[in-house]
């Protein structure tokens, strides 16, 4: 009965469902900045009988809908921020940017458009069933590079949830169930005094040499830290474009990834000791700027295997023989290492089989079975705040060509295709059916909490983000 409602419910909605991603694609904004979107999806659930409560965690695109009251509380996460330099026309099977140059190259109009579909679709069944309980979209900004959620978690956002089910366009449809890595990312500042580069060197300091010095030492770092871990960084500032002008400022923002916050900060500490030697060598003045930082995610294996039996009732559609052309034609632009990289693509996103399935495919027509994975995936994410303050779980489900990988002119152009707008509503059902259980079945919800529980028992909690830093734009 639950699936056959959800199924007929997210069908008869379809168009307006996909309207709202094609809205969301149109109008790309990047982290904290995405003021049209979150309009948008705020006063769309406005319109389908959610209360709205805007500026939430006082972030100015973060917004929380509610529907119902009482026990329990389940929560649908979405997202909608977009990426600089993936603009992409959609529908190509070439490279075309558009003049904006921002885009959905991690499909993040299809990932918020999904969660509000799902949230939807559990409200629509407990107004039918007249059922006690309430039904939460989080409108979630700034995941890519900003880690909304975990600033959210630090404002309390979170905390009267019981449950959140979440999920994550890719190639592959599967549970989301490998751990993910924690990180912090921050911005180092010199200071220096710029001076004529041939007439009086002697009397500058380079800020730009401070930056230089601080990256060959970080580089010699690498050697000495845990193998998972991650050292990324862009010089964000080098003190202009004049050669023969002492660079008196410059910046530098580190990304610093390891599979635990504590390893995270352990190797922060020692990007700090480089910084601060690089000034002392320069004789330059050393500032740094924390931005942001999340932690790593962790399953909930109880409401996974629900999510799972979920998908698996949501089945898959065969694909039409327009979209097997198309996913054939953007199959032939990627490189072969592209190519070659396409089932740990998909093992990343959960996926546990060994390709056979996929021989003389070009898009993923079945669903991994699910395997509680140990491993970590080499990314992170900002749901991973959330799954330390509530149980939460997460999917993926296909919605572009094999072998596309994220952030890329290829995910961005299938942004808006027949193939992603189905996985987009394979993935709000699952969660719907998810959510539906947890209403009706106390017995399901006490497993997902116990486990939760017990977990935190023994594993306490810190925001990774200091109080006093504040979400922020891109430069």
């Amino acid at each position: 009965m639950k699936n056959n409602f959800v199924k007929t419910y997210l069908a008869e909605n379809k168009d307006t469902f996909e309207r709202i991603s094609e809205y969301v694609f149109h109008h790309p904004e990047t982290r904290f900045e995405e003021f049209e979107s979150a309009e948008y999806l705020a006063t769309e659930c406005e319109k389908a009988g959610f209360s709205v409560e805007r500026n939430a965690g006082n972030i100015g695109t973060a917004f929380v809908a509610t529907f119902g009251s009482g026990y329990p509380v389940i929560g649908f996460l979405g997202e909608f921020d977009a990426l600089s330099g993936l603009g992409q026309e959609p529908n190509k099977t070439n490279s075309e940017p558009t003049e904006l140059n921002v885009g959905h190259g991690c499909g993040h109009n299809l990932l918020g458009t999904g969660a509000f579909a799902a949230a939807c679709a559990a409200k629509k069944y407990l107004e039918e069933n007249n059922l006690p309980g309430t039904v939460k979209f989080f409108g979630c900004p700034g995941e890519e590079g900003g880690s909304g959620k975990t600033f959210m978690v630090r404002e309390g956002v979170f905390n009267e949830v019981d449950a959140a089910l979440t999920w994550h366009p890719s190639p592959a449809n599967a549970i989301m169930s490998l751990s993910s890595l924690a990180n912090y990312q921050v911005y180092f500042r010199f200071k220096g005094v710029s001076s004529h580069a041939a007439n009086s060197p002697h009397l500058g300091r380079s800020a730009l040499d401070a930056v230089e010095l601080m990256n060959v030492g970080a580089n010699y770092l690498r050697e000495h830290i845990v193998p998972e871990a991650r050292i990324h960084y862009a010089v964000t500032n080098t003190g202009g474009i004049s050669p023969n002008v002492v660079q008196a400022d410059a910046e530098v923002l580190y990304l610093i990834r390891a599979p635990r916050v504590q390893q995270v900060d352990a190797i922060y500490k020692r990007v700090c000791k480089i910084a601060e030697g690089a000034a002392l060598m320069t004789e330059t003045e050393l500032s740094i700027g924390f931005d942001k930082a999340c932690s790593n995610y962790i399953p909930n294996r109880s409401l996974e295997k629900i999510l799972h039996d979920s998908l698996l009732e949501a089945g898959t559609e065969e694909p039409t023989n327009d979209e097997i052309t198309y996913a054939r034609e953007l199959w032939s632009t990627l490189s072969d290492g592209e190519k070659e990289n396409y089932l740990n693509l998909m093992k990343g996103f959960g996926y546990s089989g060994n390709g056979s399935e996929f021989e003389g495919k070009y898009l993923s027509d079945s669903i991994s079975p699910y395997i509680a994975s140990n491993e970590v995936l080499a990314g992170s994410t900002d749901v991973s705040d959330v799954s330390w303050v509530v149980p939460t779980a997460q999917l993926t489900a296909a919605t572009s060509a094999l072998g596309t990988p994220l952030h890329t002119w290829q995910m961005t152009t299938q942004g808006i295709s027949s193939f992603a707008h189905k996985g987009m509503l394979r993935a709000a059902e699952s969660m719907a059916l998810t959510a539906l259980q947890l209403f009706e079945d106390e017995d399901k919800l006490k497993a997902v909490k116990d486990e939760f529980n017990e977990f935190r028992k023994a594993n306490a909690y810190t925001c990774p983000i200091p109080k006093d830093v504040n979400p922020s734009t891109l430069k």
